[in-house]
């Protein structure tokens, strides 16, 4: 009995003895490889006119890019932001430069806000109830296709500020708003697309007059990070899932 344990000690010996590596104090031990981590990378795709990209106001001070900052202080990433907007653009002009654009369909948000130059412009409701249905459908398009990666932005009422105070027609101005608005609602709820309400901040405007920009116009670069504290929530949310 003794001389088996003696054997088993001895093979017990061997086997620690080989895996060391020998006597050149050298080891063999498995190293796995470092993995790098990635940053994830995230598409955001804004639409619209003046009010998207910020007429008068500098360009950080813009809503979307006002979104785009608060969002990477909360969640890292890299943010990739292209905006689709110019002044004076009605839906049909929105949904021409798009088409121009040739945009991917690989975004993580896409917000959409257009609607203000129709009515400003005084074009048919009816062109609205047309092409505002078809610029969703392309905003979801360009979603990935999923159409929780979308929200849909009220139109501001420029009747509450100083240009608007002028024209003499400010009842009639926010009517026609609130007919634009209370459509696009509707229709994006109807379709399971989250509708953010922002024209109440901008009826402020004769009030606080630091709501709207130098022009007497647009808002202002405070307006809008008070578009962006009920747009961040959501947001948020949907580049969580």
């Amino acid at each position: 009995m003794n001389l088996f344990k003696k054997y088993l000690k001895l093979i017990c010996v061997s086997l620690l003895t080989s895996c060391s590596g020998g006597n050149d104090g050298s080891e063999s031990t498995y190293i796995p490889p470092v993995t790098q981590p990635t940053t994830r990378t995230i598409n955001y795709l804004a639409l619209g006119d003046s009010y998207t990209i910020g007429e008068s106001v500098c360009e950080t001070c813009r809503f979307p890019e006002q979104l785009k900052s608060v969002l990477s202080s909360h969640l890292t990433a890299n943010y990739n932001l292209k905006i689709v907007a110019r002044t004076g653009w009605t839906t049909t002009n929105l949904k021409t430069a798009i088409a121009e654009e040739g945009l991917s369909n690989n975004y993580d948000l896409v917000t959409l806000l257009i609607g203000v130059n129709n009515q400003y412009q005084q074009k048919a409701f009816s062109i609205y109830e047309q092409e505002f249905p078809e610029l969703l459908a392309t905003a979801i398009e360009k979603a990935k296709g999923d159409k929780t990666h979308v929200i849909v932005v009220s139109i501001p009422d420029y009747a509450y500020t100083p240009y608007g105070m002028n024209t003499g027609n400010q009842a009639m101005i926010s009517a026609q708003i609130d007919q634009y608005n209370a459509f696009a609602k509707n229709y994006a709820e109807q379709n399971g697309v989250k509708f953010i309400d922002i024209t109440p901040i901008t009826r402020e405007g004769l009030n606080n007059t630091v709501l709207v920009a130098s022009d007497g116009l647009h808002p202002s670069q405070l307006a809008y990070a008070k578009f962006v504290e009920l747009l961040f929530p959501v947001a948020n949310d949907i580049l969580q899932e």
